[in-house]
């Protein structure tokens, strides 16, 4: 719990915004729709019933505000970061390693949570979470939190892995095959603090206290170690979906993931399973920000509330193998998610 809510950044990007005029002025009021929204999302953040019909939580919006919902998936954080930088978008659900550059860049505005009538139903521990929120200035809402866990195929794996050690160190699995050529890991900088976490463990003397704040000796550490586990991995994976195909036809035995991965793996049958390590794990925590200069702030705030509404964040946490950033969306009934289900999600 501690770990997942932790600036998923680093340090220089606080210090990039340290002393910077920040963006643009909050808006006062919210006025008509102006038809359409364009959001730059992760997948299966934003779903319409496309791909399962039971998960939606467009159409009744759109019927309810007339803003039409457009859509661009980005697969990594440089990509929203590269997407909002070329404009033409509205709101981005920024993970935290891009949200600080974003903000130091001036690329989004601050959020007037007063227009945002759930504002007062969002988790308190993530209200003035320091990727969002600076200098005592709101830039988002927040959205969806959870664990990097561990996807491991079971035909590989007799019992779950209980260390990270099998992406990091070569060994002989139980199917009694090496894990080298068998094995990913996530393609981003990002990744380091999952180096850094392992050596956290492992590595006492370090003096490792946060995967996301590292001196020189603990940077140099976890490259060293990246740079091992770079004989063993096949693909540095950044899109879900080839991950995904990855496990279903090319071998893949072991990798952080995502517990989306993980249900639509299994929702289709395939072996496979996750689990958190002895080590602990990384987390993502992901907050609705919107561009500096949005040409659909109307909407683009009627989409702000919509996404903090209970059903929508119970049946988003169920999808995703989330945590909603409204704590009564695991407990009220509104929508599919149970108190047992974020419990498993690593809520706490």
């Amino acid at each position: 719990m501690t770990t997942f809510f932790k600036s998923c950044t680093a340090i220089v990007a606080t210090a990039v915004i340290a002393g910077q005029p920040l963006a643009a002025e909050m808006i006062t009021e919210i006025g008509a729709g102006e038809g359409q929204v364009n959001i730059v999302a992760w997948p299966g953040y934003i779903e319409r019933g496309e791909t399962v019909a039971a998960f939606d939580w467009v159409t009744k919006f759109e019927e309810a505000t007339s803003c039409k919902v457009n859509v661009k998936t980005a697969n990594t954080s440089d990509e929203m970061v590269a997407l909002m930088n070329e404009g033409g978008f509205d709101l981005v659900t920024a993970s935290g390693d891009a949200s600080l550059r974003m903000i130091a860049g001036k690329r989004v505005q601050p959020v007037n949570t007063d227009l945002v009538p759930s504002w007062p139903s969002v988790d308190d521990r993530l209200k003035e979470a320091p990727w969002h929120f600076v200098d005592g200035v709101h830039y988002g809402t927040p959205y969806m939190w959870g664990p990097n866990v561990l996807m491991y195929s079971t035909e590989a794996f007799a019992e779950a892995p209980t260390s990270w050690s099998v992406v990091f160190e070569e060994t002989t699995l139980a199917d009694g095959k090496s894990n080298k050529g068998r094995v990913q890991a996530y393609d981003g900088p990002i990744h380091i603090a999952d180096a850094a976490n392992y050596l956290m463990y492992h590595n006492p003397e370090l003096g490792i206290t946060s995967p996301y704040e590292l001196n020189q000796e603990q940077y140099d550490a976890a490259l060293d170690l990246l740079r091992g586990q770079r004989k063993l991995v096949s693909r540095y994976w950044h899109d879900a979906f080839i991950q995904i195909d990855d496990f279903k036809n090319e071998g893949m035995v072991a990798s952080g993931s995502w517990p989306f991965q993980v249900n639509l793996l299994q929702g289709d049958d395939a072996k496979v399973a996750s689990t958190i390590p002895q080590e602990g794990a990384t987390g993502w925590a992901d907050t609705t920000m919107m561009h500096a200069e949005a040409e659909n702030p109307n909407c683009a705030y009627m989409w702000m509330e919509h996404s903090l509404s209970s059903n929508l964040q119970s049946d988003l946490s169920v999808w995703f193998g989330a945590n909603p950033a409204v704590p009564t969306a695991c407990t009220d009934g509104r929508g599919m998610q149970t108190a047992e289900g974020c419990t498993k999600n690593g809520h706490g």
